[in-house]
């Protein structure tokens, strides 16, 4: 690892001025920087630390809920009220890696985080996430890649649990920037690879996530989610799905739908929620949705089967949701 000098801030708004000069880092939990440094992948000159800086952890209820961007993993999960009023977050959380991880990863170090390809985790090769001119993964070992959008620049899949839920939730962003403060809806949070391969969400130099907001749910709101991986534990999922739905009067009036680690950003199914839209829940019903989710996939070479595992898990965390 490249020596670095470590910056203790002493507020947010002097970590994000301190963050926007160049060759600089940004640390919370470290769980993901502390790897890639590691690694060789990124070697800043500077490492900006908001790890200690007191009230980014808390967790308050309101409504609307409003969750600190320092609050680990393992006490979003634990939470009881997090349990009851917004149960997809809650798995989503404690289904992330092992429970030493849970407790040191942080909520916002895992909206940032960087993608877990293998291509790009390794030094030897120069892919187009790395600023390449290569995705090794498209002709390469990509069954755990994306099966959307696999046309684009990079097929790696955004690894991020945690999103997944939020976007279900349609929670939004309290961002602290150089100069001053702004909010963002988390749809806007993350970009595809169309022109640029080196990004995976729109904040700049500088920007931190202070908060996630989470809305009120409304009367007779559902929710559930699911992932799917090889190991019980310390393992990256193969595919995830998560529900956020309102019933009224015996019917669906809106739905999220959310599709993770199948494409470069968590995958929001307006096919399915088609479906849904106006619509008594029944076995038939979810079948329909989970089918019109996975109609646009495009596999690679090797990852075919993650098309049938993310209908199936889609259809199952609709029966969870409405059971």
């Amino acid at each position: 690892m490249k020596n670095f000098v470590l910056l203790p801030a002493r507020s947010l708004e002097e970590a994000a001025r301190a963050a926007a000069h160049p060759d600089t880092e940004l640390k919370a939990g470290g769980v993901d920087l502390i790897d890639r440094m590691k690694e060789g992948i990124d070697t800043p000159e500077r490492v900006v630390s908001i790890a200690h800086l007191p009230g980014l952890n808390q967790i308050q209820m309101g409504p609307p809920a409003k969750i600190g961007a320092l609050a680990t993993l393992a006490s979003i999960a634990q939470h009881a009220d997090i349990q009851k009023t917004y149960p997809a977050l809650a798995a989503a959380a404690d289904g992330a890696a092992t429970p030493q991880i849970r407790n040191m990863a942080t909520l916002g170090g895992n909206l940032c985080q960087r993608p877990r390809c293998w291509y790009y985790r390794l030094s030897e090769f120069d892919c187009r996430k790395k600023g390449g001119n290569d995705c090794y993964a498209k002709d390469g070992e990509n069954r755990f890649h994306a099966i959307f959008d696999t046309d684009l620049l990079c097929v790696c899949v955004h690894p991020s649990a945690t999103a997944v839920a939020l976007i279900a939730y349609g929670a939004e962003l309290e961002i602290v920037t150089p100069s001053g403060r702004k909010k963002m809806s988390i749809d806007d949070l993350f970009v595809r690879p169309t022109k640029d391969a080196t990004e995976e969400n729109r904040l700049r130099a500088g920007e931190i996530i202070q908060t996630v907001v989470l809305p009120a749910p409304a009367a007779g709101s559902r929710s559930a989610y699911r992932k799917l991986k090889e190991k019980e534990s310390f393992d990256w999922p193969l595919v995830e799905a998560c529900v956020a739905a309102d019933l009224s009067g015996g019917r669906i009036r809106e739905s999220r739908i959310v599709l993770g680690h199948v494409a470069s950003v968590p995958w929001r199914s307006k096919e399915a929620e088609a479906v849904l839209a106006g619509q008594s829940p029944s076995p038939e019903l979810f079948r329909k949705a989970a089918d019109a989710a996975v109609q646009s996939a495009k596999p690679l070479s090797q990852n075919a089967f993650k098309v049938r595992l993310a209908r199936v898990t889609l259809e199952r965390t609709l029966k969870d949701a409405f059971a």
